[in-house]
């Protein structure tokens, strides 16, 4: 047996060992895999095991996340931190190996993956954010940013429809950079693929623009590397291999089946599965010594970081001025006085173009901001004036057309924060339930992703209730790691931007009005808390807390309950996971403990519950909007001085 198939069948009896310990897994995905899985890093991938995050390397995604003990057994062969007992741990909990690649869990995983798609999808965003930085920073005989992302994708990455999106994209950007090994095996839980899935696919991508080969054996691989050679002389293209492989390849009753997807082969058919590849060694979780120090990466991994990081040396002698600003995108750090950066505000305006007031000032302090829209730049207010679009050819711009695809540019988004630069994309708020699964992925992952989401009511008008917001706050909310802002005027809304650009662990959404609202005094502060009083007074008989233009509702009620002799608290809520987490004094001093309490929000009640408390009372959507004008609809829904006050005396007590 050659030092090659022994080497390829080690990954295999890895994950068969690992699938079955564990007693849950997916072994037969890896089985199939494994042939292109080691000539891709083996031969190509550029990588250091002892330093995942070095900036230079190619960029691996396993799309195919189920198939997770390919990454794992590649991960501890090559010389990451993960052991032989964390192999063996595999799918356990708090192990380094959990049942689908995480982020931030294991060393050199690049991205979470699992949700079919999630990959695919993301790695046009790295893909992007690799042309974009090349063409701003590299110089002739410098080129700091020449990486590959390098992807195995399945069956069900290419029949989700997320990956329909991204292809698209990728193929209008013509990001050449990009190769993906299309594991072609032909299974799917249910059975075999053309039960449901009889499309022509490479002719697809074709039609969206990629390099298309196919290989026709997935064990020959010399001729797998032949098609990576040749997609890498493809510039102008991204790159598909189909590579025709066979599930739970080696096992005599199972290979090329659906039984080999997603359960252990069980011991007696991985004992004839090893005897079939002519695996001498009768040890589980057994690595052959010359495999060991084949594959074992270290070393060339450190020659190639050393050499690149000598590489960016001479390049900041030579280009001081462009090595600096390259730090500052990395870093992603705000100056010291970004509030005196802020545009002022002294006339009512929806918050959407505040927003893009804002998001122009900083991104002249921010070189590292890049984003777009979703083919509403001029309504989402994204666009940055005076700054190229990003195009074929031409990456060195900050503005993206993502087109109308939603849940493609926020997995792209994604990608290129991962990468190391702040990226946002927008919509209106009804279509974060199309970009709802990469939002939770940017969340589970920690990173700081921005989600521009405008028309943020049923103050949008007369569009109507398909595009009017009433459960998206409250799902969006609901998500972990998630923070949400509803700011109330221009003034919240600029400072919002600084608060989302200052959180880098988690991402942030915006929601943001297309009606004028009128204007705050600027708190910045009162927003880094989520939560602070725009009318006080002494001993209050009553709180009312609102978010965006209710708000202003919210302080038109309080001067006519005053008149009335009530003494009424507004407190402006633009971010409730803020406020959660201040102590209880600051809590305290903006909720007086003990004082009703009524919200006020143009959207799902669900939430306020928490904060008003069962003797308080809500006023929000209790069904979908309709169309109209905006005011005519706040009147309709009850988001009237004359309802507020209303309510306000119908939680108080009664007074002799």
């Amino acid at each position: 047996m050659s030092l090659e198939t022994l080497s390829i069948n080690t990954i295999r009896t890895l994950a068969m060992d690992a699938v079955q310990k564990a007693n849950s897994g997916h072994p037969g995905a890896p089985m199939g895999m494994a042939p292109m899985a080691y000539t891709l890093w083996q031969n190509f991938l550029r990588h250091n095991p002892k330093n995942p995050k070095w900036l230079g390397r190619d960029r691996f995604i396993l799309s195919a996340g189920h198939a997770s003990m390919l990454i794992y057994s590649l991960l501890h062969l090559t010389g990451y931190d993960l052991s032989l007992d964390d192999i063996k741990n595999f799918r356990q909990l708090h192990s380094k190996t959990p049942g689908h690649p995480e982020y931030g869990y294991t060393a050199g995983v690049e991205m979470s993956t699992g949700p079919l798609g999630q990959g695919f999808a993301t790695g046009v965003g790295f893909a992007l954010a690799e042309a974009h930085l090349a063409a701003r920073y590299n110089r002739e005989g410098f080129e700091l940013f020449n990486n590959y992302t390098y992807a195995i994708v399945s069956d069900g990455d290419l029949m989700e429809g997320i990956s329909h999106e991204a292809a698209g994209l990728a193929g209008n950007l013509g990001l050449g950079k990009m190769i993906y090994l299309y594991d072609d095996n032909g299974i799917s839980i249910e059975g075999h693929t053309d039960i449901a899935f009889t499309d022509d696919s490479m002719k697809r991508f074709e039609a969206y623009g990629w390099h298309v080969q196919k290989v026709a054996d997935g064990t020959d691989t010399a001729a797998i590397a032949e098609a990576i050679k040749a997609a890498q002389a493809v510039t102008d293209k991204p790159s598909i291999i189909a590579v025709r492989t066979v599930i739970g390849h080696g096992s005599p009753n199972k290979a090329d089946s659906h039984d080999a997807h997603g359960a252990p082969l069980g011991a007696e058919e991985i004992k004839l599965t090893k005897s079939n590849l002519g695996w001498e060694f009768t040890e589980d979780f057994y690595i052959p010594e010359e495999v060991k120090a084949h594959m074992n990466a270290t070393e060339q991994g450190a020659k190639l970081e050393s050499e690149w990081n000598d590489l960016f040396a001479r390049y900041a002698e030579q280009y001081p001025q462009e090595a600096a600003e390259l730090k500052l995108v990395l870093e992603g750090n705000l100056p010291a006085d970004v509030e005196s950066l802020l545009p002022t505000f002294d006339k009512p305006l929806a918050t959407r173009a505040a927003s893009g007031q804002a998001l122009n000032a900083l991104a002249k302090v921010f070189p590292g901001l890049i984003g777009g829209s979703a083919d509403l730049a001029p309504s989402n207010n994204t666009e940055l004036k005076g700054v190229n679009w990003i195009k074929k050819g031409d990456y060195s711009g900050r503005n993206i057309h993502f087109g109308v695809r939603e849940h493609g540019m926020a997995a792209a988004l994604n990608g290129i924060t991962l990468y190391g630069i702040r990226a946002y994309g927008g919509t209106f708020l009804i279509f974060s339930d199309y970009l709802k699964p990469s939002l939770r992925l940017a969340a589970l992952m920690g990173i700081g992703s921005i989600f521009v989401l405008t028309h943020d009511s049923i103050g949008l008008g007369e569009d109507g209730p398909t595009h009017q917001p009433v459960e998206q706050l409250a799902a969006l909310r609901a998500t972990p790691n998630v923070l949400v802002f509803r700011p109330a005027d221009a003034n919240e809304t600029a400072a919002t931007w600084i608060v989302a650009l200052e959180n880098r662990t988690r991402p942030s959404a915006l929601a943001l009005s297309r009606q004028n609202l009128p204007i705050l005094p600027r708190n910045i502060e009162g927003v880094r808390k989520g939560a602070y009083p725009v009318r006080d007074v002494e001993n209050p008989d009553v709180i009312l807390i609102a978010s965006g233009s209710e708000v202003a509702v919210a302080l038109k009620s309080a001067e006519a309950l005053e008149s009335e002799g009530v003494k009424a608290k507004v407190v402006s809520m633009p971010s409730m996971e803020l406020f959660r987490e201040q102590d209880a004094s600051y809590k305290n001093s903006v909720l007086n403990p003990g004082v009703k309490r009524v919200a006020i929000e143009a959207a799902s009640p669900l939430g306020w519950h928490e904060f008003v408390g069962l003797d308080g009372a809500i006023i929000a959507m209790q069904g979908f909007g309709a169309s109209g004008p905006a005011d005519q609809l706040f009147k309709e829904y009850g988001f009237t001085t004359e309802n507020v006050v209303n309510t306000v005396k119908g939680i108080l007590p009664v007074k002799a």
